[in-house]
């Protein structure tokens, strides 16, 4: 049987890069995720993000969903028993996903040990088009499992073990038509609202702090920017004034423990003169930002020491609050399941149990 690998929870989301534009493209996403085979561990957890900031978060051994930012705290002030109702929405799923849990088992006949079936679903808002796009896909064990299509209102399964479930949900009408006005009615309805409670968080730029990096006087020169927000950044090598595509390599943006990003991009060496050097310059462009950050390659300004500041070095899991809402639990259950580059982001918390339907068709 193949045991899950022990790897960071990495969810690979759609960055969005807009220089200079007012436009703002909003994220909400759910991750819920049901576990066995982690002794004194939660085996329920929800997460919820806007913006790829932590909002909410509920497990099986608490039973209580919680704000995890002080302006979430604020929705009560609209809505009094918000709190009380998303934990009961909570709890009622939870043992959907524990069959759930055992029916894929079941399908891919294994029995017993570590396993994880996971549920991302959410909604991306573009506040200027009004263009909305929503997102549903579940994982087990790593993989993809079967996601729905808003498109073409059907279902994709991505194993074998799961079109018994796809015939099911596309036969299901009345489950197409909960799931699209999900996508497209409510969840982009409460991601407005949480943008607008968050404004003065969600809605700052910070600019960060650029730094030439270079491990051995051969090895490429990353240029590092860490403490920008938001995420939608671009950072590249240029030469003349003009953008380099070649001898280049970008990194992913990637979040710090304080809710701000980091990202790098290296270049090679090899391929440019001591001569030259002076004609080479990293810049940083944030969405938003008129001016440019413009870093000139100076072997005077590069930065050696790469045991501490080497870029990889301070890679964090994507979700990188939940580190702090639950460190060791994701560092054991995390597992690379939506590692593909066009997994959209997606939306905060589903309020209609409905939504899940069980993957067993004898249900």
């Amino acid at each position: 049987m193949r045991q899950v690998p022990m790897e960071p929870l990495i969810v690979t989301l759609l960055t969005i890069s807009l220089h200079g534009a007012a436009a703002v493209t909003h994220s909400m996403k759910n991750f819920y995720t049901a576990s066995t085979g982690f002794p004194n561990f939660p085996e329920f957890v929800v997460v919820g993000l806007v913006d790829e900031v932590v909002i909410n978060y509920y497990d099986s051994n608490t039973k209580r969903a919680e704000p995890k930012q002080d302006w979430m705290s604020n929705i009560t002030d609209d809505d009094p028993q918000y709190w009380e109702r998303q934990t009961g929405i909570f709890m009622g799923q939870q043992p959907y996903f524990k069959v759930n849990l055992e029916v894929a088992k079941q399908r891919f006949n294994q029995t017993g040990d570590v396993h994880i079936l996971q549920w991302m679903v959410g909604c991306e808002w573009d506040d200027e088009t009004e263009e909305v796009k929503g997102y549903n896909q579940y994982g087990y064990d790593g993989e993809d499992f079967i996601s729905f299509d808003l498109e073409t209102e059907t279902c994709v399964a991505a194993k074998q073990q799961a079109v018994i479930t796809k015939h099911k949900w596309d036969n299901d009408k009345a489950f197409i038509v909960r799931r699209k006005h999900y996508l497209t009615q409510e969840c982009p309805e409460y991601l407005k609202k949480y943008v607008n409670y968050g404004r003065s968080v969600l809605l700052r730029t910070e600019l960060p702090s650029v730094s030439l990096l270079q491990k051995t006087p051969s090895s490429p020169v990353s240029c590092h920017a860490t403490g920008f927000y938001p995420d939608r950044a671009t950072l590249f090598w240029r030469k003349d004034g003009e953008e380099l595509h070649e001898d280049v390599d970008l990194g992913e943006i990637l979040p710090n423990h304080d809710g701000t990003f980091q990202m790098s991009v290296d270049l090679k060496l090899s391929s440019v003169p001591p001569e030259d050097w002076t004609r080479y310059d990293c810049v940083f462009q944030l969405s938003g930002v008129k001016d440019d950050l413009v870093t000139r390659l100076d072997k005077a300004v590069i930065r050696t020491n790469r045991e501490k500041e080497k870029p990889t070095d301070m890679t964090v899991p994507i979700i990188a609050a939940v580190v702090v809402l639950a460190l060791v639990l994701i560092a054991v259950i995390g597992v690379v399941i939506y590692k593909k580059k066009n997994a959209k982001r997606p939306p905060s918390p589903v309020n209609n149990a409905e939504v899940l339907e069980e993957l067993n068709p004898g249900s």
